[in-house]
């Protein structure tokens, strides 16, 4: 009897203390939900290609930040729980798993940093692109609410975007959202249950979620995925409709996806919500402010200066409108390259040519403005000095091999825009405060999270 006493007393104050986690987790509004990343060129991606050699897909991954950056120019424009997810990664792409409905049915959505709008393929449709997964139908789902014109939700569409003929809230909500690579969609903004993560019993997001339920949807979407959840800085982004559930916090770790040898068993991480960072590694965080600017779907950080060994060169130049000002960069999980300005770029490719020494050779490929013929160089230290924090990068952040002979500078002139891509963020746990308006950095084995 004592036994089951104290096992009865130890259990009843396993659930205090589950209760006083509970309500302190509540308190600080402690909702994370974490993700895994699975590039798009792994074995594990669903996108995989055998027949393509490691070279080629290097390649195609590089035209795909090209276009990208390219389609960024012209933009359209509780208690403590933990989700998991699967997410592929796709040069400029992410495709998220998730549940939408009552009954729930689990699609791939492309996850993205540079646009707003949440959509995914909806029946009837009068025009889709073909898809893996079966189509979302409303008219099956019992929480598909559709939202009406003259509603907060219809009115954070921009004016352009939102397809209201009649005053009032006796019309559905039309939308037409394109990007800059012509793709599109057009459909009906509803509320909807979500979930992430691969349990749908306790992968729920604990509130409604506006999205646009598209039935006329085309372009270069991969036919893995339904639609796009938008990650911007938008009103109608996930991340500012979970704003208060996650207080305002995202964040990644991005771990090495460069070299044939690439290890499917590490995965890059994505948090919704505060991450845990350990104690060690808060002399190492560095944070930059996150300055307000148009269009809000981007992140825009402000460079001030290059350094490579100890030359630094001053960045003044914005590519967002030609003004010198703050925000002269955009910071985008979703490029692989990072882009500057090419006046600058002139100044960095002779200070590079003068601290790599090694054969100087054009890419055959196009793609790229410094080259070198050896394999085996000294790669210079290169520092990314944003407002109030210095970003030492390692080689594999600025440099790769993209030949069997060939290695080249992955930091590429621009004529339009600014972009800090997803390569110069490897193997840093990159934290997004929205609440706060920063961005930080935090050097981090991410194959170790």
């Amino acid at each position: 009897m004592a036994s089951i006493s104290n096992l009865h007393l130890s259990l009843f104050i396993t659930s205090i203390l589950a209760t006083l986690l509970a309500v302190q987790a509540n308190i600080n509004g402690a909702l994370s939900i974490k993700a895994t990343l699975i590039h798009r060129d792994s074995p594990i991606s669903p996108l995989y290609n055998p027949q393509i050699t490691y070279f080629n897909r290097l390649q195609k991954s590089f035209r795909r930040s090209i276009s990208r950056a390219n389609t960024l120019t012209k933009p359209n424009s509780f208690s403590n729980k933990v989700f998991q997810s699967d997410i592929i990664a796709g040069g400029g792409e992410y495709f998220i798993r998730i549940f939408i409905g009552t009954p729930q049915l689990e699609v791939l959505a492309i996850a993205d940093t540079g646009s707003d709008l949440i959509w995914i393929q909806c029946q009837p449709c009068d025009l889709c692109y073909k898809q893996k997964s079966p189509i979302f139908d409303p008219r099956q789902s019992s929480s598909y609410t559709g939202v009406l014109c003259g509603t907060t939700y219809c009115n954070k569409l921009d004016s352009e975007a939102r397809s209201c003929a009649a005053q009032g809230y006796d019309k559905s909500c039309g939308y037409s959202y394109s990007y800059g690579d012509h793709s599109f969609t057009n459909g009906h903004l509803a509320t909807e249950t979500f979930g992430i993560g691969s349990n749908s019993s306790n992968s729920s997001i604990p509130q409604p979620i506006a999205f646009g339920c598209g039935t006329r949807n085309g372009g270069s979407f991969d036919d893995s995925g339904s639609g796009i959840i938008g990650l911007g800085g938008g009103s109608m982004s996930l991340i500012s409709q979970l704003s208060s559930q996650i207080g305002g916090k995202f964040s990644y770790c991005l771990v090495p996806t460069l070299g044939e040898s690439n290890s499917s068993s590490s995965t890059s991480k994505i948090t919704f919500g505060a991450d845990e960072v350990p104690i060690s590694s808060w002399d190492t965080k560095v944070s930059t402010p996150l300055v307000s600017k148009q269009p809000e779907t981007f992140y825009f950080l402000t460079l001030e200066a290059i350094s490579v060994g100890n030359k630094r060169l001053s960045y003044s130049k914005s590519l967002i409108n030609g003004n010198n000002e703050e925000g002269n960069i955009i910071i985008d999980s979703g490029t692989t390259l990072t882009f500057l300005d090419s006046e600058f770029f002139n100044q960095l490719e002779s200070v590079i040519d003068e601290s790599v020494k090694a054969e100087r050779v054009s890419d055959p490929n196009g793609i790229f403005s410094i080259c070198y013929r050896q394999l085996h160089i000294e790669f210079p230290i290169i520092t990314a000095h944003f407002t109030n924090a210095d970003v030492e990068l390692q080689h594999f952040n600025t440099f790769a091999q993209v030949a069997n002979d060939l290695i080249c500078f992955t930091i590429v002139p621009s004529n339009d825009i600014s972009i800090f891509g997803n390569l110069a963020q490897i193997d840093f746990l990159v934290g997004y405060d929205l609440h706060k308006s920063t961005v930080s950095f935090i050097p981090t084995d991410c194959t170790k999270l």
